[in-house]
């Protein structure tokens, strides 16, 4: 037999305390989401975010096997949450270094640099990571979103020049900026394939790239 209280059974009662408790714990919960994507976008739109993916695992896919390029792409979307950067930003230097080579994970250079986004081991080691976890390409992509942001200190901000400084100076790292915006037009030419409506956006990113 239910004891009513107030005209309310208590067993009424215990639902609607915890349907108020689960009320104000999704309030709660939304606010925090709120903050957690103010905080992390720094302006940079989430959606533009999201929009840049499939286009990116599309250019990845013509290099890699569709899971290893979906998986990839992924990366560069949750490794540049939070920074100034844009997944098309870390996804175009994976291209540069290691496309040629089916983005692999075991790509070693010549001079020794490791891993989809070619860290050099003194490089990584600076990162805090062994020369082995890069190998790793979660580990390989925080790697690779550090080193940008240290590039682009020493660019004094200049994202295009930062990236120049990811490859080094001189000659090779004159080729590599031909070739890094070659694949960023690709990536960008992929995002716009099927909506010509955002040709303004299209517009906007090869600017923001020159």
């Amino acid at each position: 037999m239910l004891l009513l209280v107030g005209g309310i059974s208590s067993c009424d009662r215990a639902h609607m305390q915890q349907a108020e408790a689960q009320v104000q714990v999704a309030v709660s919960n939304n606010e925090l989401d709120r903050e957690i994507r103010r905080v992390m976008e720094k302006g940079n739109p989430l959606e533009e975010r999201q929009r840049q993916i499939p286009a990116i695992a599309a250019a990845f896919a013509r290099r890699t096997d569709p899971d290893r390029a979906r998986s990839l792409a992924a990366l560069c979307y949750f490794k540049t949450l939070g920074t100034a950067f844009m997944p098309i930003d870390i996804a175009e230097i994976a291209l540069v270094e290691t496309g040629g080579h089916g983005l692999s994970g075991k790509a070693v250079s010549r001079k020794g640099a490791l891993g989809v986004w070619q860290l050099m081991p003194h490089r990584a080691a600076s990162h805090g990571y062994s020369p082995e976890e890069m190998v790793n390409d979660d580990k390989c992509a925080e790697a690779a979103v550090r080193e940008l942001a240290s590039k682009v200190v020493m660019a004094g901000g200049n994202l295009v020049r930062a990236k120049k400084l990811y490859c080094g100076v001189g000659p090779a790292a004159d080729a590599y900026e031909v070739k890094r915006r070659q694949i960023r037009k690709e990536i960008l030419a992929e995002l716009v394939k099927d909506a010509p409506q955002q040709k303004a956006e299209l517009r906007y990113w090869i600017d923001r790239s020159s």
